[in-house]
C-alpha cells in the first residue's frame, strides 16, 4: 500500500486508541533484553532486533497499518492464561517495556488477532459462545501421536473495539470460521470455514456480509493473506494425495480434527483464480505471507529437517525459485509479517527462552 493511503487511517487510529487505553496495562516483570543472544550468525535481514515479550506462549503478532502497534495471542498458565486469548500493545521505543492489554473477554479459546483499518477495532476467532471455559485438547496418543489441529466447531469470527467490546459477528456457521486476515484497503477478510463439508478458504465484504468461496479441492485451506498491493491471495494448503491419505483426513475431519503435517504454499488471484502450488518441499511449509513488494514471499518451513524441528523462516520468489534463508534459530521461527512501509518485521520464537518452551514476539528493522 502507498504510504499516502495511510495518512488518514493513522489520524482516525489515533483517535480511537487513546480513549481505549486508559485502563492500567499488563506491563511484564522486566524490561525486555537487547542482547547479542537474540541474534544469530547469518540473520543478515534483522537490523535492531528487539523481544517484547518474556515468558509464556505468545504467538500470531502482526502490526496495525500504520506500523505502530501489535495484536497477538496468548497463552500463560502462570498468568492465569489456560489459553489463548488476544491482546494488542503499542510498539515501544528501544530501552522501554512493551505494555499491552487484553481484547478478547477471556472466556473459551481465541485465535487469529487482526486490526481494522481505521485502528479502532480487532477482528479474532472465539469458542467463547460455546462455553466459558477453554474447549478440550485432542488426546493425540489416540492417533498414533501426531500432531494434531482441533477445528471447534463454536468457532466464529468477531469484531470487537480497543475496549475488548464486541461490536459485531462475522460469521454464523455451525462448524468451525477462523484465521481472519484483511486486504489491504480494509474492505475484504479471507478465512477459512468448513461450512460447506471441507475446509476451505472465503472471502467476505465487510460492509454487506457478502461473499466468495475461493478454494474447492479437497483438504485443509488455512492461513491466508492478501498481497500489499491486494491482487493476490497466498495460504497453505494439506491436499491429500492418495485415497488412503484422502480416507483418513475425512476421518479426522469428522472427528473436528485436523493434522496438517504435510503442507505446502499456494496463490492466486485475490478472486481465487489461477491457483498454483508453488512450493514443493515436503513437510510443513506455512505461515506464507508476501512481502512488501507483492512479488516475494516469506515463510516458515521445517523442511530441511527429517525429524521435524526446528522451524526457520525463509523467503523465495513469487514462483517458488530463489529460496533463501532468513532466521537460523534452532528452534522456532515463525509468524513473519512486515510493516505496511516495509521497514520492519514481526515473527515469533523459542530463541532466548533460557531453556524453557516459551515463545515469544521479536521485531527488527529488515534489510535488505
Amino acid at each position: 500500500m502507498r504510504k499516502i493511503l495511510l495518512v488518514p487511517a493513522v489520524f482516525l487510529f489515533l483517535a480511537g486508541i487513546i480513549a481505549a487505553f486508559k485502563k492500567p496495562l499488563n506491563k511484564p516483570e522486566s524490561i525486555i533484553s537487547t542482547t547479542d543472544t537474540l541474534h544469530f550468525p547469518g540473520e543478515s535481514h534483522f537490523r535492531n532486533l528487539r523481544q517484547l515479550t518474556n515468558g509464556g506462549d505468545n504467538a500470531e503478532a502482526y502490526f496495525s497499518y500504520d506500523g505502530k502497534w501489535l495484536v497477538f495471542q496468548r497463552t500463560s498458565a502462570r498468568d492465569g492464561l489456560p489459553c489463548d486469548q488476544i491482546f494488542a500493545g503499542r510498539i515501544p521505543e528501544p530501552g522501554q517495556p512493551f505494555e499491552y492489554r487484553m481484547i478478547s473477554s477471556g472466556k473459551g479459546r481465541t485465535t487469529c488477532g487482526f486490526f481494522t483499518k481505521d485502528g479502532k477495532h480487532i477482528i479474532y476467532a472465539s469458542t467463547h459462545l460455546g462455553g466459558d471455559d477453554c474447549p478440550p485438547v485432542p488426546d493425540r496418543s489416540k492417533y498414533g501421536n501426531k500432531y494434531i489441529w482441533p477445528l471447534y466447531k463454536s468457532y466464529d469470527i468477531f469484531m470487537a473495539d480497543l475496549n475488548g467490546k464486541i461490536v459485531k459477528q462475522l460469521t454464523h456457521s455451525d462448524g468451525y470460521d477462523a484465521e481472519p486476515t484483511l486486504s489491504p484497503d480494509g474492505k475484504k477478510m479471507v478465512y477459512t470455514s468448513v461450512k460447506d463439508g471441507d475446509l476451505e478458504l472465503y472471502v467476505m465484504d465487510l460492509k454487506t456480509g457478502k461473499e466468495r468461496r475461493i478454494t474447492h479441492t479437497p483438504g485443509y485451506d488455512g492461513g491466508a493473506w492478501f498481497s500489499p498491493d491486494g491482487k493476490k491471495l497466498i495460504w497453505r494448503a494439506s491436499r491429500p494425495k492418495t485415497e488412503t491419505e484422502l480416507t483418513e483426513y475425512k476421518a479426522l475431519l469428522a472427528e473436528g480434527l485436523v493434522a496438517p503435517t504435510n503442507m505446502e504454499v499456494f496463490v492466486a488471484d485475490a478472486d481465487g483464480g489461477n491457483a498454483k502450488q508453488i512450493t514443493s518441499l515436503g513437510q510443513a511449509n506455512w505461515a506464507p505471507s508476501f512481502m512488501p513488494d507483492s512479488k516475494r514471499i516469506i515463510f516458515a518451513s521445517n523442511h530441511e529437517y527429517k525429524r521435524g524441528f526446528p522451524f526457520n523462516m525463509y523467503t523465495m520468489n513469487g514462483d517458488g525459485s530463489n529460496l533463501q534463508k532468513v532466521s537460523r534459530d534452532k528452534g522456532f521461527d515463525a509468524f513473519p509479517m512486515f510493516s505496511m512501509d516495509g521497514k520492519q518485521i514481526v515473527f515469533c520464537s523459542n530463541r532466548n527462552n533460557g531453556g524453557t518452551r516459551d515463545t515469544n514476539i521479536f521485531i527488527a528493522d529488515w534489510v535488505e
